[in-house]
């Protein structure tokens, strides 16, 4: 029988050794122990691994693929196939709620930015000079939207959540470079206790841009904590985690924490 040391199984499966730990706590991965205390994983570790990494890419949070790993290990497709479809019902709906959500706020930018185009008046700023929130847009302003749904029970979750990323070592590598681009627009930056501020200009597609990397990153990184803040002239992204995840908020934002 095959059997895999952490390294071996990282290598095999390209899921890095933290996040395999990080499984194993979760639940998600069982290992065994040698006499000397090392893990050591058997061959269908790496199909375990990878019908984690499928549901993952449906978006699929770790409390739902532990329960469809109890079925999944029961070896019956039609058994899991019928608890996945409504999981990913529901992460259809949430996308569709989260689509509206950016066009509402694409939309809403849009008409800030047509007002501010306009030609300014003469001297300070007025109630119809399109600065002021009132006459930018009406309904409350500033807008707040969230990369995540906190439960409510709960708004600081991500302080308790497990510093561990569930991408795996190339696409790690991609999501820093995207957040490296993204940072590189920032028109300003501010640390603030546990992370950082950006702020950007008030473009609708970069609101959208920014807050589908929040969305995604959120997703397969639960310690971090984003919120995404629309004035009449400016977006402004703030950005937090634990003080464990410091090496990581640097490596995509240049934070030292």
């Amino acid at each position: 029988m095959t059997t895999y040391r952490i390294s071996q199984l990282a290598e095999r499966s390209g899921v890095p050794a933290t996040t395999l730990r990080f499984y194993e706590t979760a639940g998600l991965l069982p290992a065994e122990r040698t006499a000397s205390g090392y893990r050591v994983y058997g061959q269908d570790a790496v199909e375990r691994l990878a019908f984690i990494s499928s549901a993952k890419v449906l978006g699929l949070p770790l409390e739902e693929i532990r329960h469809l790993l109890a079925v999944w290990e029961q070896g019956v497709c039609a058994a899991v196939r019928a608890r996945m479809l409504p999981l990913v019902a529901d992460r259809i709906a949430d996308a569709d709620r989260r689509q509206a959500e950016l066009a509402a706020f694409s939309a809403r930018l849009a008409e800030v930015h047509e007002r501010l185009s306009g030609p300014a008046p003469e001297g300070a700023c007025g109630p119809d000079c399109g600065c002021t929130s009132d006459a930018a847009a009406p309904g409350p302003v500033p807008v707040t939207l969230s990369a995540r749904r906190p439960a409510a029970t709960d708004q600081e979750a991500w302080r308790e959540a497990p510093v561990a990323c569930t991408l795996g070592s190339g696409q790690l590598g991609e999501r820093t470079r995207q957040w490296q681009a993204l940072v590189g627009k920032a028109s300003g930056r501010e640390e603030i206790p546990e992370g950082v501020r950006l702020t950007f200009p008030a473009r609708p597609e970069l609101a959208g841009e920014i807050a589908a990397l929040a969305a995604a990153e959120q997703d397969c990184c639960a310690f971090f904590d984003f919120t995404l803040r629309m004035t009449p002239a400016a977006l402004v992204l703030s950005v937090r985690a634990p003080h464990s995840a410091a090496s990581l908020l640097d490596d995509l934002f240049g934070v030292t924490a």
